[in-house]
């Protein structure tokens, strides 16, 4: 049997049949483990791999054990080493291991040196190789050697045991399904799917959070019985099916954790220097290479390193919008023009959004209603015209204090020293105002927990209206966002919530959303700010250096005021939007019809159509901007269309 790039082989020892393509790098992986072995093994492969060409076009592979009980399947996107040493999965005959891998492993040349030195010969140069050598050596624990993103699949034959990692952050995507007698798992959820004995059953309890925080937050997914691999963390999957894991990084033994006082120009110096070596190690390609530029701080900083460090203008994109509210790219167009990049820019018109809209569950395989994944898709296929890599400024908010949130939260603190009588009466007063941030605030201040009073500004939908959209609703007590703060009792309360968002949000929602955008065009997006030796140090840096009164990401900006002017700076926060409640009442009103239509919603099942008529007559009318669980829901219709998911009734 050949792949699509021709090539076939077997290997020598006590490997099964192992057939794979002429590749490197990245992009897609999965594979099963049965206990009574697979007669369909091919084919099997091939459909799963199929699914996932859009994450590696270049080429595949896929390996079978001698007793059929272990299929793992690859597709690759070429990035370094285009030579056939690097093909996946990579077998080391002798030892019985055999990897399949996506990501990149930064400094694969330093553990390779070490390796060497240890009388380690390597055949070609890819950090694949590094990786599978790295496991002969130190076991898993090789995990902990790696400034990376990854995610991967080990077969150990001889301790009969299949390993799955994922890396700190959760950069790189990792499911896994446990059934009787089978184990699947994939980059994706669609491979799982394209399995014969995958169920496919949808999660109610996962459409609730899904409802509640606009994604579906991990471990769950959204079918039932199916889990997102934790970041930072290892399984293990034994002969006898036994399945556990376990951490290998937790950012929980770094945030908050004080090393010795220090000035503030060494905190500045330090954490320029990390920058910059982590962007050094994410410009290392052999392909195009360029990066998103919104004009924000963290894709403005991370551009202003890659240009001081390129002999050669550096290649960037943004989006731009019609509405000036949710416009940055005239920011990014004044960053591009001092640093001199080669800038590339284009605008999201409403007519080009619908068939991304249409398009998104396609790639991003549950339901998903982060606006941003818009103009997050229409970038990278703008981008994928002229490069194979582009770095992000993805994760300066959450390790240095600059979501909007935050500043709210605080400002929350000092609302409860004011008496209960006469904070009632301002909450009545801000849930009777037609506007999306007031209702927000209102619901807030009427928590008696900090916690709770934070999931509603995080949240998209108040707790309070679930009921009156869903027919089930459970408790979400035990969800990672509220488990995290609980862990983290001696920090400072904006610590602890910062903390629940690089465990939950982070992972769950912008990584997730920039690796299946980047990925729908087969673009490697990099995000240098999320190297983990950044993450540690933001965990040891003191507060007052994230947030210095009402100026948020303080250490950052002086870090960029080394680089650009003050004027490009300092300026307020815009995010990275789409006007999707004036959207909903005018050019995509008839998206809302489509999928909100109150008989649809009976005969599916899935939601109470009474509370949606409610909803999206309120939004219509503009007497309530209710456009977040009105989009999530359009959302999961889209979803439920394409994956022909049944109705309930």
């Amino acid at each position: 049997m050949a792949t699509e790039s021709g090539d076939s082989l077997t290997t020598r020892g006590n490997l099964s049949t192992l057939i794979r393509g002429k590749d490197t790098e990245m992009c897609g992986i999965a594979g099963f483990f049965r206990q009574s072995g697979e007669p369909e093994a091919e084919r099997i492969l091939a459909q799963m791999a199929g699914t996932m060409r859009h994450r590696g076009p270049d080429a595949g592979g896929v390996y079978i054990s001698p007793d059929r009980k272990v299929g793992l399947c690859h597709r690759r996107l070429a990035i370094l080493d285009l030579s056939e040493s690097g093909a996946q999965p990579m077998a080391d005959p002798e030892d019985a291991i055999v990897l399949s891998y996506n990501g990149e492993v930064y400094n694969f040349r330093e553990v390779r040196e070490e390796l060497s030195s240890l009388g380690y010969r390597f055949r070609g140069t890819s950090d694949t190789e590094v990786l599978l050598a790295a496991y002969r050596q130190w076991g898993i624990g090789c995990l902990s050697r790696f400034i990376g993103m990854f995610a991967f699949a080990l077969w150990d034959g001889k301790a009969g045991k299949l390993f799955l990692a994922r890396d700190r952050l959760g950069i790189k995507p990792l499911y896994y399904y446990r059934g009787s007698g089978f184990f699947l798992f994939g980059s994706e959820l669609k491979p799982l799917i394209a399995h014969p004995s995958f169920p496919g059953d949808v999660d109610r309890s996962a459409l609730q959070y899904y409802l509640q925080f606009m994604y579906v937050p991990g471990p769950h997914s959204i079918f039932a019985g199916c889990r997102k691999l934790a970041p930072g963390h290892v399984g293990v999957l034994s002969g006898d099916g036994h399945w556990e894991t376990f951490p290998f990084w937790d950012v929980l033994d770094h945030w908050g954790k004080k090393g010795e006082a220090r000035s503030e120009t060494e905190y500045e110096e330090e954490l320029e220097e990390l920058i910059r070596s982590s962007v050094r190690y994410r410009m290392i390609s052999d392909v195009p290479l360029g990066a998103f530029l919104s004009g924000g701080i963290d894709s403005s900083l991370v551009v202003s390193v890659m240009q001081s460090e390129s002999s050669l203008p550096v290649q960037t994109f943004s989006i731009g919008f019609r509405e000036r509210g949710f416009d940055e790219s005239p920011h990014a167009r004044r960053v591009a023009g001092y640093l001199g990049t080669d800038h590339h820019e284009e605008i999201c018109e409403p007519a080009e959004a619908i068939p991304i809209i249409r398009q998104l569950p396609e790639f991003y395989d549950e339901p998903f209603a982060d606006p941003s994944a818009i103009p997050t898709m229409m970038v990278s296929r703008f981008a994928r015209r002229f490069v194979t890599v582009s770095l992000s400024g993805d994760g300066g908010d959450e390790l240095f204090c600059g979501y909007p949130r935050y500043a709210w939260y605080r400002s929350l603190g000092l609302f409860g020293a004011i008496p209960a009588p006469v904070r009632r009466g301002i909450t009545g007063v801000l849930y009777r105002v037609p506007n999306r941030r007031a209702k927000k605030a209102a619901v807030s201040l009427s928590q008696a927990r900090s916690i709770d009073a934070y999931r509603n500004l995080v949240g998209i939908c108040e707790k309070e209206r679930i009921p009156a959209l869903l027919p089930h609703v459970v408790d979400d007590g035990t969800l990672p966002f509220y488990a995290t703060y609980d862990q983290t009792e001696e920090l400072e309360e904006l610590e602890r919530l910062m903390a629940v968002d690089i465990r939950t949000y982070l992972p769950d929602d912008i990584l997730a959303k920039v690796d299946r955008a980047s990925m729908a065009y087969s673009l490697e997006a990099r995000v240098p700010l999320l190297d983990h030796r950044i993450v540690e140090f933001a965990g040891r840096l003191p507060l007052g250096y994230k947030v210095r009164r009402q100026n948020q990401k303080f250490l950052l900006k002086r870090v960029l005021h080394r680089l650009l002017p003050r004027e490009l700076v300092d300026r307020p926060k815009m995010g990275f939007g789409v006007p999707l409640d004036r959207w909903f009442r005018d050019e995509l009103r008839s998206l809302v019809r489509e999928y909100l239509d109150g008989a649809r919603i009976r005969r599916e099942g899935y939601f109470l159509a009474d509370g949606v008529e409610t909803m999206v007559g309120e939004h219509l009318s503009g007497r309530r901007n209710h456009f977040m669980p009105i989009w999530a829901m359009i959302q999961f219709g889209v979803w439920k269309e394409h994956f022909k998911i049944g109705n309930t009734r």
